[in-house]
């Protein structure tokens, strides 16, 4: 490796070691002082560039690829607030346990708290939302400086992936000249020769990292064992799952050996995929509805939770209230039950401590406690069958997006009301949907760019639902279908503003509640397609909807399917489904 200044050196050393550790694509903002990185990495053979105008849509490109594949991606940016719009999905990928490598240049040493123009302390800019922080020494063309490096690097990229996987901070300080400009005797011609494992580095990682899984004590998974062999009414809830995902079978194969229903959120893995179909296996998805009434249910005696917190308010409440014994599985040893009437922390591996428990029960009888969930679920899909009809129902929407999104595909869910009504009217389905969401901070901003990102990992068909404020607020993102190379069918559920406000108290104090919670907006989203080139065409819920969506995913190209819907009137359709359920089940 030769360069032509210290700075591209540097540069071409970052990326060098990236690739040999693995990373294998990089969403770059543009801008100057980046130029090292930013050419060094479009010069990589072995690394695939994302460029994103927008430093906010850039960073939730990023996170949405690397939530899809579950390993590092890298975002570049320039100095100054550019680096301070990386924030919101830094912390989204510290919540949800993304991999995630932030490169943020920065202006050199002597610039700091001088009033030089783009600079600002990057040092720690995002406090305790990653794994780790480190601000890199100036270029150096020196053989310990670039080992140094190098070593910093490829820990820096194993860290990402950790126990728990997470983003990663590297501050990068490069003086002038940033572009690949010939500066005479700044890099010695013999640095190659005398220097080679600087230079060149190894053939893989500079430094190798061995990963472990954390794995339950043999005498602890005896303890297990007995309690799920000695249960009458064991009880699987599976919460929005961490990457890798669990092993859908191995869950499965445990559930069946115990005798114990699936409660699986849908962005656990688990509600959709093969095992769905199993015989001796119950996954339930209408756990949000009918356990609002199950106060004259026998109580589950163990409770094994896998993931983070479900997505189901009713459900977390339900297992608070009832759950004699629940135990709690987090491979980081973290606590996500914000309920605080958890009996157990077990710290180990999903898909290992399933296996372990598997192996080790005896072989369940048949379980009236697991038909109890069955016909409940057979019941309650029936009358959401019979809701889907009525005018102006956002549920409608998501149960019809779940039904018959392709196999395989990648489904992307907003938050606030379309994950909620995934939840709730997304029926379990033996199909290969890998469905995500940012559930860590749960927040509206960025959806579109990761969903995009997610999309840009895999062939599958990508599918996003969201909402008129999500849609409203990353439209920048929509950029990065032409750039990025990205066809997508999205559905924007458009009610209009905040409709999910109608589900707290203050829905009953109107003023303030129109105008500052709700803040109808009045819209017209079809310009934004003809901005970024994309389909576009308006429908009701129902057939049309069905018929639009069924073409959309069929065709290349991305396409923009807006269903407009009444909040309120969609809302009081939701309660009376609820009721209906309440009282037949």
């Amino acid at each position: 490796m030769t360069a032509p200044n210290r700075a591209t050196l540097w540069g071409r050393t970052v990326a060098d070691e990236l690739a040999k550790s693995g990373v294998t694509a990089a969403c770059i903002a543009p801008g100057s002082r980046s130029t090292p990185l930013t050419v060094a990495l479009a010069d990589h053979e072995s690394i695939e560039t994302f460029s994103i105008l927008d430093e906010r849509s850039a960073a939730f490109f990023a996170l949405g690829r690397a939530r899809r594949t579950g390993d590092p991606t890298a975002i570049v940016c320039t100095s100054g607030t550019a680096a301070a719009n990386f924030h919101p999905a830094v912390i989204e990928a510290h919540q949800s346990r993304v991999p995630l490598l932030v490169l943020t240049a920065d202006r050199p040493p002597e610039l700091q708290d001088s009033g030089a123009n783009q600079t600002i302390d990057q040092s720690d800019l995002y406090g305790d939302a990653v794994r780790t922080s480190r601000t890199l020494p100036e270029p150096k063309p020196r053989a310990r400086a670039l080992r140094s490096l190098r070593t910093t690097v490829c820990r820096a990229v194993a860290e990402t992936t950790g126990t728990p996987a997470g983003p990663v901070h590297l501050n990068c300080p490069f003086a002038k000249p940033l572009e690949p400009v010939e500066v005479p005797g700044d890099v010695p011609e013999s640095l190659a020769e005398e220097a080679p494992l600087a230079v060149e580095g190894r053939a893989g990682p500079f430094v190798e990292t061995a990963a472990g899984r954390p794995e339950v004590a043999a005498d602890a998974a005896e303890r297990f064992v007995a309690a799920l062999d000695a249960a009458d009414r064991p009880l699987v809830v599976a919460g929005p799952a961490d990457a890798p995902t669990p092993d859908a079978d191995a869950v499965a194969d445990l559930a069946a050996a115990v005798g114990a229903p699936i409660l699986a959120d849908p962005l656990s893995g688990l509600r959709f995929g093969g095992h769905v179909d199993r015989t001796d296996v119950t996954v339930c998805g209408g756990y949000d509805s009918y356990l609002d009434g199950a106060d004259d249910w026998p109580n589950p005696d163990v409770v094994l939770r896998l993931g983070a917190s479900p997505t189901s308010k009713v459900l977390r409440q339900y297992l608070r209230d009832h759950a004699e014994r629940q135990v709690v599985v987090d491979p980081a040893g973290g606590w996500r039950e914000a309920e605080f009437t958890a009996t157990d922390l077990v710290v180990a591996d999903p898909t290992r401590l399933a296996r372990t428990l598997a192996d080790g029960v005896a072989d369940a009888a048949a379980s009236a406690w697991r038909e109890q969930f069955a016909d409940a679920e057979r019941t309650y899909w029936d009358i959401v069958a019979t809701a889907r009809n009525e005018e102006s129902f956002e549920g409608a929407i998501l149960a019809d997006v779940a039904d018959a999104v392709p196999d395989p595909a990648t489904l992307f869910v907003s938050n606030s009301m379309p994950v909620r009504d995934l939840d709730r009217f997304g029926r379990p389905r033996s199909t290969a949907v890998t469905v995500h969401g940012n559930r860590g901070a749960s927040g509206i901003d960025g959806i579109t760019s990761t969903a995009l990102g997610a999309g840009s990992a895999t062939d599958d068909p990508l599918v996003l639902v969201t909402g008129d404020l999500a849609y409203f607020h990353d439209s920048n993102g929509l950029l990065s279908v032409e750039r990025c190379g990205v066809d997508a069918t999205i559905v924007l559920v458009n009610n209009d503003g905040g409709g999910i406000f109608h589900l707290l108290p203050i829905e009953q104090f109107d003023p303030p509640f129109t105008e500052q919670f709700v803040t109808p907006h009045g819209l017209d989203f079809q310009p934004t397609a003809d901005l970024y080139g994309l389909g576009f065409q308006r429908v009701p819920p129902g057939e049309r909807f069905r018929e639009a969506f069924d073409e959309s995913v069929g065709r290349d190209g991305t396409q923009v399917i807006e269903v407009v819907v009444d909040g309120e009137a969609s809302h009081r359709t939701r309660e009376a489904v609820h009721e209906r359920v309440l009282e037949t089940v």
